[in-house]
Order: C-alpha cells, then structure tokens, then sequence
C-alpha cells in the first residue's frame, strides 16, 4: 500500500503549487495514483485537503510531520487490530485530529495524535496522553465503543467522537447540528475513502 505520508505529501505540494488550491485524484487500473488541479474526466475526485485547512486541533498541517506518518504504522496496526477496527479508519481520524502531530492540543484540552480528551484517556487508561502508543491504543479503544454503541453507523460514532456521545444521543441519534462536526464527519469519510482506494504493494 502506497504510505499515507506520501498521498498526504504529494497533496500539500500540489496544492501549494497549483494556482487552484482544489486538488483531485484518481487511481487508474494500473493502480497508479493521478493528481491534477484540472479534471478532465470524470474519474477524478475532488481532495479536502489544502495548505489552508486546519486540524481539529486547531493548528495547520504541517509537511513535515506529515512526511513522517508512517513511522505511527506500526501503533496504528496494532491498536486496530486490538481494538477491532479499521487502520485506515484510525489514520483518517489522526489526519483530521493532529494531522500526526503527537504534542498538538486543542483550546478545549485534547492531547496527542487523537486528540483524547482529559476524562477519555482516564476513562481508557492513558497514563501519558502524549505518548503515542498509549494515546492511539486508548483513541481506538474508544472510537469502537462508539461505533458498538451507535450500532455500527461510523457516521454517528466519527460524530460522537467529535461532538461527544451525548451530544449524539440528545440529537435523536443523529448528528448533532454543530458546524464543527458537520463538517468533521464527511471529512474523516473522505480521507478514509481514499486511504481505502490505494493500491497495494505486492
């Protein structure tokens, strides 16, 4: 599988060097990926991804660190396969949370690579919420008891994730009318998407 430093890379130097800053993309039935700020036909998918976009936690992506995703691959694997859920699940909500910054926090106090909140890393056991292999281990431990508790619909669950469980339950079990998660919940899906249509390596 092509690394997600790479595909999130590649995005933010396109983008950075596009006159256009929407970036879209398209793997062929090479497997090969496709970028362009120009579709011309109708494979092409529109990336929410951009210089300008921030994470949940507040700051802006940082190349860099987005460059080093893949050394998380191994916590990444192992807290899915522990925790039961998908690894490009898990990476699609570190992007959109820290875009992979282990040290970043949130004005409301959420730490690390998942962005847990204080109560959650109590609630799952996170001794030191920057470590990353507590931090993602808790973080996937936690986004599968929402999506156990909103019978398996990972839109409520990326929802409760954002806006909390509550927030969710109050709503009728529904996504709760906030702008934030509005708009978290169809981001995450995407970047999950297209982590999902990578090729793999042989």
């Amino acid at each position: 599988m092509l690394r997600l430093a790479l595909l999130i890379a590649t995005l933010f130097a396109a983008s950075i060097a596009a006159a256009n800053p929407k970036i879209y993309t398209y793997v062929d039935a090479q497997g090969l990926r496709h970028y362009t700020d120009v579709p011309d036909n109708n494979r092409y998918r529109l990336l929410v991804l951009s210089p300008q976009d921030r994470t949940a936690s507040g700051d802006r992506y940082d190349m860099r660190l987005l460059a080093k995703a893949s050394q998380y691959d191994s916590i990444i694997e192992h807290a899915a396969l522990s925790a039961a859920v998908e690894s490009n699940l898990l990476r699609a909500v570190i992007v959109v949370e820290s875009g992979f910054n282990s040290h970043a926090v949130s004005k409301r106090g959420a730490v690390g690579l998942m962005q847990l909140m204080p109560a959650t890393a109590s609630r799952f056991g996170v001794s030191n919420p920057y470590d990353a292999q507590q931090n993602v281990h808790a973080g996937a431990r936690y986004l599968k008891f929402l999506i156990d508790r909103f019978g398996h619909d990972i839109r409520l669950a990326l929802a409760a994730y954002n806006a909390g469980e509550e927030a969710v339950a109050r709503n009728g079990g529904q996504i709760p009318p906030f702008s934030e998660t509005m708009a978290y919940v169809p981001r995450v899906l995407k970047i999950y998407k297209l982590l999902g249509e990578q090729p793999r390596s042989t």
